[in-house]
């Protein structure tokens, strides 16, 4: 057990080491497309409207750097964190993957 966590701290500081410096807020949302360099997450949040005392849900899309040593596909929920601006649409970094895509969420491939 002690082993594990160990191996895993070991992981996480090399993959701190290697990658961008991050701060502020973090994320979690769902791989809706992929690029060599980067990802684009999506998730949902509600948003108050005042003047009918209602809730809607928003979507917010986000761009992150993908780093090396993460391995991400379409469909995957991961958690990105803010740092400082690496482009002109790149502010977060991908931390990590919380689970893999389950097979409804992937979009289905087109017949030729």
């Amino acid at each position: 057990m002690k082993t594990q966590k160990k191996a895993k701290k070991k992981e996480q500081a090399q993959m701190q080491q290697s990658s961008v410096p991050t701060r502020g807020r973090t994320f979690e949302g769902t791989v809706t497309k992929k690029f060599t360099t980067r990802v684009v997450i999506e998730f949902e949040r509600t948003a108050y409207v005042p003047k009918y005392e209602r809730f809607y849900k928003k979507k917010t899309r986000l761009h992150a750097r993908l780093p090396k040593g993460i391995q991400v596909e379409v469909g995957d929920y991961v958690r990105v964190q803010e740092s400082r601006p690496l482009s002109k649409i790149i502010h977060h970094v991908v931390i990590e993957k919380v689970r893999l895509a389950e097979n409804g969420d992937k979009k289905p491939e087109e017949k030729k």
